[in-house]
């Protein structure tokens, strides 16, 4: 598997999959690429899709040391230098989203097309998932049950008993989860939100409380050339559940 190499040393691990235009997709929090193995093949048809593992996750190294999103889009270019690409498509979905704002507001000439999912610009200003739902998840005994309750809807889980890939990376270190919590949690973009010039489309579920549907409309009025499309019925995880109604939506948006 190639690896990029950070600024700071530290290594990369990436995965390119399909041919065509590149196409950059940004996974959750604590989770490695294989968040995207569900749907992955919807995209790799037109385009040379891009993943990576980010650092404290999979196979790229593991610093116990502060994580942050704008510290991740960094090392998000590092890949795109290691592959020789100026510039790509980039879809980033939750801490992923929180991500791609970093990556298009400090190398604006990296990125044509930006879709963000199911994310926010940060608690500061943005809409945040309830103490109840905070406390849920803190619960070792409850974490994977309560998640999943949050990324689908019962009808879906009822015909699909998983493996489910966007639950985490099973193998991280309880040190680097904590890491990549604090890096989601201290996320603000507020102030650089308006300096992206790229094109961008903003998707969310209507029923997502993970991250509440209001977080938006939020981005849409605060990014520049942005409009937010959401899906009814969907939750956390609507690439995935209705990646017949999103994968659409995408791909047309980034052929125009």
């Amino acid at each position: 598997m190639p690896h990029a190499t950070a600024a700071d040393g530290n290594r990369i691990a990436y995965q390119v999959r399909g041919e065509g235009q590149p196409l950059v997709l940004l996974a959750g929090q604590a989770n490695n690429h294989t968040w995207w193995d569900p749907v992955r093949a919807d995209f790799e048809a037109t385009y040379r899709t891009i993943t990576l593992d980010w650092r404290g996750t999979g196979d790229s190294d593991k610093p116990d040391e502060v994580y942050s999103t704008p510290g991740f889009a960094e090392d998000v270019v590092a890949v795109l230098d290691d592959l020789g690409l100026p510039a790509a498509q980039v879809y980033g979905t939750s801490m992923g989203g929180r991500v791609a704002q970093w990556i298009a507001i400090n190398h604006p000439d990296r990125v044509n097309r930006l879709v963000l999912g199911c994310t926010s610009p940060g608690a500061k200003h943005g809409y945040e998932r309830s103490q109840e739902i905070r406390r849920a998840l803190a619960d070792p005994q409850r974490t994977d049950s309560v998640l999943l309750e949050l990324m689908y809807t019962p009808a879906w889980l009822a015909v699909n008993p998983g493996p489910h890939p966007v639950l985490g990376d099973p193998d991280m270190p309880a040190y680097a989860k904590g890491r990549h919590l604090v890096a989601s949690n201290r996320h603000d973009a507020w102030d650089g939100l308006p300096s992206i010039s790229a094109p961008t489309l903003i998707l969310h579920g209507t029923d997502d409380i993970f991250s509440p549907v209001a977080n938006a409309q939020l981005l849409a009025d605060r990014i520049p050339k942005a409009r937010a499309e959401l899906i009814q019925g969907a939750r956390h995880a609507y690439f995935h559940e209705f990646r017949a109604v999103a994968g659409p939506l995408v791909l047309d948006f980034l052929a125009h």
